[in-house]
Order: structure tokens, then C-alpha cells, then sequence
């Protein structure tokens, strides 16, 4: 399969390692460098384009990618609350293809399935109290994490208890901590920490008098993720429309 990669930090440059272990041809790198290889006859050849980079140009750079004709399978996150409806929309109407999640990894989708189930059943327990925490490294622009925000949003539909989620806590890369926004009893709290290089912890926590749960995915590199963006884009090549991890992994 031929690939195009839009962004090339850490995660680009471990999801074309894996690319090409797995047999795929990177026909086109674009960087905030040489944004103008967009147009490019190179990009042109791929098959399938693998975009990784900020919340202020993921969705610029998928309609770009779409402008072109492209099947786009993206890992950014931080916007897709202000254009997920619209690249819905966008997929059902005009026939794009768009593959997005916020978190690619395999360990982590199964994280997500038995978080849903876990709350199912915590549901009937209001004795406990649920919250959440995320670390995550210091060149991480949003808070809380788009794969923090998807467990939550997961919670919210499982605990009638819990009626939105809010920022809570924020410890900054220079250390400096700001308050929680608020703290209700119907409200899921996030926790959000940036320090040093780590890839990305979550944690679920139920409270109560007599114990607490503690439900934690740990990620110990990025090749987790970066196996997950090029599986994606392999299902994608045969697929159209607004796809998501459950096409992906059915289980």
C-alpha cells in the first residue's frame, strides 16, 4: 500500500518504521516545513494518507487531504468536538473516508471496552465516586487528553449519577498546579499532568469509605499506537465512510 504521512515528530516517524516493516511504501512526508508537497505528484500516488499532528491543523490538513481525494486515517486530537458532526456529515454526503480515534492502541481500545463495562456496573454502586486521571509528556498541547475525554464520555452515558465531565486539576511541564474548574456531585472530574517524556497514563478511579478501584492503562512506548494508526490505515484502503476503532476490532 502506498502512504503519505502528514506530520513527522516522534509518532510519524514510528508509524513509518512500522509501515515499511509491514510491507508499505511511504510515497509522501509533509512537515510544517514543506506544507506545499501537499500538492505534489508524490502525494498524488498515495493510497491512504496517516495524519498525526496538532489540534490547530488536523482538521485543515484533512481537508486538504480530502480536497485531493484522499482516505485520511488521523490520531489528532483536541478537535473534534468543534468538527466531529461535520465530518460525519462530510463522509455520508460527499463519500470522504475519514478513520479517527483518539487513541490507536490495540492495549487501549481494550481499555475503553472494559471501562464501559466496568461503569455498567459501578452504576449500581453510588456508594462510589468515579474520577479520572491523565499524564501525559510535555509537548502535549490539549488537557485533558482526547483518549481521557473518550473514556469519560463513556462513564457519562453508563453512571446516571454523573452528568458531565470537567477539567480538574493541571499540573503544567514547569510544575505549576491550577485548580479544578468545579468539583460538583454529578460532575466526572479529569485530572491532567504534563512532565517529562511519558507516553501516556490513564487512570479510573471509584472511591468509597471502605476501598477504592484503580483501573490504569499504562503506555510503555508509542509503538502500540503507531501499530494501530498503520493497522487503520490498512482497513481503511478497503473501507469508506466515518470509521472507528469498533469496525476495526470487533469485540
Amino acid at each position: 500500500m502506498r502512504l503519505a504521512l502528514i506530520g513527522y515528530g516522534k509518532m510519524g516517524h514510528e508509524i513509518e518504521k512500522i509501515a515499511r516493516a509491514r510491507g508499505h511504501e511511504i510515497v509522501s512526508v509533509i512537515d510544517k516545513d514543506n506544507v506545499e508537497d501537499i500538492d505534489s505528484e508524490a502525494f498524488g500516488r498515495a493510497e491512504v494518507v496517516i495524519e498525526f499532528t496538532s489540534p490547530d491543523t488536523a482538521y485543515a490538513n484533512c481537508m486538504k487531504a480530502f480536497e485531493r481525494g484522499k482516505k485520511v486515517v488521523s490520531g489528532s486530537t483536541g478537535w473534534m468536538d468543534r468538527h466531529g458532526d461535520e465530518m460525519k456529515r462530510r463522509c455520508k454526503e460527499e463519500h470522504r473516508t475519514l478513520f479517527w480515534s483518539s487513541n490507536f492502541s490495540l492495549g487501549v481500545y481494550v481499555f475503553f471496552t472494559v471501562n464501559k463495562y466496568l461503569a455498567h456496573i459501578m452504576d449500581n454502586f453510588p456508594n462510589y465516586d468515579v474520577s479520572m486521571s491523565e499524564t501525559h509528556h510535555i509537548h502535549k498541547l490539549d488537557a485533558p487528553s482526547g483518549t481521557a475525554i473518550t473514556l469519560a464520555e463513556e462513564i457519562l452515558k453508563c453512571i446516571s449519577r454523573k452528568t458531565k465531565w470537567v477539567e480538574g486539576t493541571r499540573q503544567a511541564p514547569d510544575g505549576t498546579v491550577s485548580a479544578a474548574t468545579c468539583g460538583g456531585p454529578e460532575e466526572l472530574s479529569i485530572d491532567s499532568i504534563r512532565t517529562g517524556e511519558v507516553p501516556g497514563i490513564h487512570s479510573v478511579r471509584y472511591d468509597s469509605e471502605a476501598d477504592r478501584i484503580t483501573f490504569t492503562h499504562e503506555a510503555k512506548n508509542r509503538k502500540g499506537l503507531a501499530l494501530g494508526a498503520v493497522l487503520a490505515a490498512e482497513f481503511t484502503a478497503d473501507h469508506e465512510g466515518f470509521l472507528k476503532m469498533e469496525d476495526l476490532f470487533q469485540f
